[in-house]
């Protein structure tokens, strides 16, 4: 029996080839009418479609490969989402692995991306990562690897949020309310995105009359229970600033938790503001104040970035930063200064 080929397909559906090629990776620039044509036209032919052998032939993988730190937090479970769509309407099936900010676990996963001939890595960096080590595995096979919401080198593209001015905005909100002191919770310590928040509230806060040191700020895990301890860090030291400014609205949920179990109330015995603006910042009682980062619009410009890198390898590294935009609600507008 002969075997069916594209070619039939295409001639029994009543479009080109490469139209039929277009629907079977999946391509959403396809008129939903006319991919319905082809489809029926394989299942009445009974075309079997080998991606394997049209793989070789492109001398592609058809695959990609994303490493980020932790699933668990809802900005990066929202980012894996956007990427995920993004490249699946491009064709492309997305392996996913999670190095839970260790960089050694870091390098397995990524020796294993590439062992299986990915096309391209998006990575959100461990804490720690340098460019060596990371070059000793990704050189070997070429593959271009962009960076997400961290980096570590400027000699890869980078996608990520405008920190420094997402850390200006609120410093400029926070001097607003009439707050004398403010104190950041939470974060890992050697990540280019805390320095870079750190930074932006240092020059926002500068000449407002708003005390910030940065020496005071505590470092910890990027999660609920990373801004529980860290808060009871600062405030067991005697520190009770007028306002808790934490790394994240993951770190934000911790804060809040023990600040209630010390008897205070978020947003009326201290103002708390956060970045992010996960979904569920407006859900918390009080709504949280969040600098949004839109990890959907981070997630978008990351695949059309790295799926150019594929196309052009001979492009200088890119860097685009997504601009922030505060949302103010009740965890900072209802706080008054202590008298």
């Amino acid at each position: 029996m002969k075997k069916v080929t594209l070619n039939d397909v295409s001639r029994a559906a009543g479009v080109s080839r490469s139209t039929a090629s277009l629907v079977l990776r999946g391509n959403s620039r396809i008129p939903e009418a006319t991919a319905d044509r082809v489809r029926l036209a394989m299942a009445e032919l009974g075309y079997v479609y080998n991606r394997h052998a049209a793989n070789m032939r492109r001398s592609e993988s058809m695959t990609l490969g994303l490493i980020v730190t932790d699933i668990r937090n809802p900005y990066f479970a929202g980012l894996t989402m956007t990427i995920e769509e993004a490249v699946h309407e491009a064709g492309y099936t997305l392996f996913v692995g999670y190095s839970r900010d260790d960089v050694e676990r870091q390098a397995l996963q990524l020796e294993t991306m590439v062992q299986q001939q990915v096309d391209g890595i998006f990575l959100l960096p461990a804490e720690g990562t340098e460019l060596p080590p990371v070059c000793q595995i990704i050189d070997r096979s070429s593959v271009p690897v962009l960076q997400l919401a961290r980096y570590f080198s400027e000699e890869m593209d980078y996608v990520g949020p405008d920190n420094i001015a997402a850390g200006q905005q609120l410093a400029r909100h926070v001097a607003s309310l009439g707050a004398s002191s403010a104190v950041l919770i939470g974060g890992p310590e050697h990540s280019s995105a805390r320095t870079e928040r750190i930074k932006g509230l240092e020059t926002g806060f500068a000449g407002s009359g708003v005390a910030f040191d940065p020496s005071l700020s505590a470092p910890t895990t990027n999660n609920a229970a990373g801004g529980g301890h860290g808060v009871s860090r600062v405030l067991d030291q005697g520190i009770w600033p007028d306002c808790i400014i934490a790394y994240s609205d993951a770190v934000a949920l911790g804060i809040y938790a023990e600040l209630r179990r010390r008897n205070l109330e978020p947003g009326r015995d201290v103002s708390v503001a956060s970045f992010d603006d996960i979904t569920m910042a407006e859900l918390l009682l009080p709504p949280l104040t969040s600098v949004s980062t839109y990890p959907d619009r981070i997630g978008r410009k990351a695949a059309d970035m790295l799926l150019h890198r594929i196309r052009d390898s001979s492009l200088e590294p890119q860097r685009s930063l997504i601009e922030p935009a505060l949302k103010i609600r009740a965890s900072t507008a209802q706080w008054r200064p202590r008298t």
